[in-house]
């Protein structure tokens, strides 16, 4: 199916990390898809050899179920993105060309369980510690990053112009110490934002998935 799109080219298909690891030497490879089992191995470890062995590019994870653990461990590691088998070809495709433009993709279930997780692992005590981290204005904005809306859509729903929104993304991109909505993305899954109710909302009764784009 990939390698029929005209955009798109087979670089290699892999069992284990060592014929993955001859691959990325004699090819120049935009996206990895990964599992999280890869024979005796583990699909963690092979983002760690990857990058000691110098690859530059993206790692998008297709695992077959929702794995929280790993997968928080594979967004800390750099993976540009979690998309599960159980969704269509059509997505994958979407998901494949998103995160080699440089965008983050984490499958709803994903985004819902690791929500979840921060909520309960914050106490009370947590939570107002980092209440006052970011202002109110700060928090809607990197919702909208988070629910992968344009600078524009995220001005339309705040009543804001897009260069307001644009101050307000700089001001997140300074509170976190990084230059990218990618990199925002990732600090606050990690929760040195303080990423938990306040800050991350659950998926939208539509089912929409959250994706980042990097500008």
């Amino acid at each position: 199916m990939l390698g029929s799109e005209p955009d798109l080219e087979v670089a290699g298909e892999c069992g284990t990390s060592a014929e993955a690891l001859e691959v990325l030497k004699g090819s120049t490879v935009d996206v990895v898809l990964l599992d999280f089992d890869i024979g005796p191995e583990h699909g963690n470890d092979f983002i760690s050899s990857a990058r000691r062995a110098g690859y530059q590019g993206r790692f998008l994870i297709v695992p077959a179920s929702a794995d929280v653990r790993n997968s928080a461990i594979a967004l800390k590691l750099g993976a540009s993105g979690i998309f599960l088998k159980s969704d269509t070809p059509e997505r994958l495709l979407q998901a494949i060309r998103f995160v080699g433009a440089g965008g983050i993709w984490v499958d709803q279930k994903i985004i819902q369980l690791l929500v979840d997780q921060l909520i309960n692992g914050h106490p009370a005590l947590e939570a107002q510690k980092f209440s006052g981290l970011l202002e109110e204005r700060e928090r809607n904005v990197l919702l909208g990053i988070l629910g992968g809306l344009t600078n524009r859509k995220i001005g339309d729903n705040m009543g804001l112009t897009e260069s307001s929104v644009k101050n307000i993304v700089q001001r997140l991109f300074g509170k976190a110490g990084v230059k990218t909505r990618g990199q925002l993305v990732r600090v606050a899954f990690e929760g040195s934002l303080g990423a938990g109710p306040q800050f991350i909302q659950p998926p939208n009764e539509n089912g929409e998935r959250y994706t980042a784009e990097v500008s």
